[in-house]
């Protein structure tokens, strides 16, 4: 791709501190965007930063207003934020499901909220990023999988609500990146490195995908390079979700 479709346009990457949102701010300034980091830590890489838990309306409305007044109206949203707990079907309490749902639903509808404003009539893009378990059983994700599944529904509705105003909406659906959480979900096991190799092979591609490969695809549902597609969910995984083992 040439280093200029995202050269003016300003993107909020939320989850930004490290794994596919640390990858994607840096992927879009490189094509020339100016970007406004959020996560609930400390984050670098943008122009812009601030810290928010996403459970709180409040203090994201208060974190994006401080990065709106830093770098004006926003052209583009990447929402990378969200929480996987371990658990199956009746591990947990209903607190816990709510939980997940608030940071990985709620989160980003609050989010959303914020920023279609700013988007309208200025060829909007919002890309949500989901995961493969939304479309497949996931036992010892429950809570997980089932929040994603929602935010994929939620991306499709708003894709038709937002299009009369020039506004996209699209969702990635990663199989396993090589990310802190992957890695901490290997961590858990009894044999780590076993368990690293078994989800490997998974992949008929015959490797993880890297935060680089989530943040390129991105960019370009992002960027005006697609223009006409909105309410699409792009499956990023290797091939897994062909043959599911």
């Amino acid at each position: 791709m040439s280093d200029t479709a995202m050269h003016g346009r300003v993107a909020l990457v939320t989850g930004a501190a490290s794994g596919i949102g640390a990858a994607v701010v840096a992927r879009l300034r490189a094509d020339g965007a100016t970007v406004a980091t959020l996560d609930q830590v400390a984050s670098d890489g943008g122009q812009a930063s601030a810290i928010a838990d996403l459970r709180s309306a409040e203090a994201v409305t208060a974190a994006i207003g401080q990065l709106r007044a830093a770098v004006g109206p926003f052209d583009a949203l990447v929402h990378c934020a969200g929480i996987c707990p371990a658990g199956g079907t009746l591990a947990h309490d209903d607190a816990v499901w709510l939980d997940v749902y608030s940071v990985n639903v709620l989160g980003a509808l609050r989010v959303i909220r914020l920023v279609v404003p700013d988007m309208r009539g200025r060829d909007g893009s919002i890309v949500l990023v989901s995961s493969i378990n939304a479309r497949f059983a996931t036992p010892g994700l429950a809570a997980y999988a089932a929040s994603k599944a929602a935010l994929e529904e939620l991306a499709r509705t708003a894709a038709l609500e937002f299009a009369a105003d020039g506004i996209r909406v699209n969702t990635i659906a990663p199989a396993s990146v090589d990310t802190p959480m992957l890695q901490a979900s290997f961590a858990r096991a009894a044999d780590p490195a076993g368990a690293r190799h078994a989800n490997v092979q998974r992949h008929p591609l015959g490797r993880l995908g890297t935060p680089a490969d989530a943040a390129e695809l991105a960019l370009f549902l992002a960027s005006p390079r697609s223009s006409w597609i909105t309410g699409a969910v792009f499956p990023l995984d290797g091939g897994a979700g062909v043959t599911r083992r």
